[in-house]
């Protein structure tokens, strides 16, 4: 629930956690030096992934999927904070969740 709060209601407003000094998802990704595009495609990923693991309580095969292709984009997050030398509390949030997929990836039973 935490990317979807992320990526369609806190989209364009400023947060604690963003990257450098931006205050909306667009700038934080200029931020890191990424291209304009990779905001849509990493957004739709993003989303489609959280939607996955909601939709893994029904269907428990795409959990694993979902939690495994979010804890590689929350890696990535972390790496992101890194290279730009932010704080370590604005990687707290990717941290976290990247180990919450751990766990719910693990958990899956085949």
């Amino acid at each position: 629930m935490t990317i979807l709060n992320v990526w369609l209601f806190r989209f364009n407003r400023p947060t604690p956690w963003r990257g450098g000094n931006a205050t909306d998802m667009k700038q934080e990704f200029g931020v890191y030096g990424l291209p304009g595009w990779c905001v849509t495609v990493i957004g739709i990923f993003k989303i489609t992934c959280a939607a996955l693991l909601i939709a893994g309580v029904w269907i428990p095969e795409v959990t694993r999927f979902a939690a495994a292709g979010l804890g590689v984009l929350m890696l990535s997050a972390v790496a992101m904070h890194v290279k730009v030398k932010d704080p370590l509390r604005k990687s707290m949030p990717a941290v976290v969740l990247f180990i919450l997929c751990l766990v719910v990836g693990s958990a899956v039973h085949r």
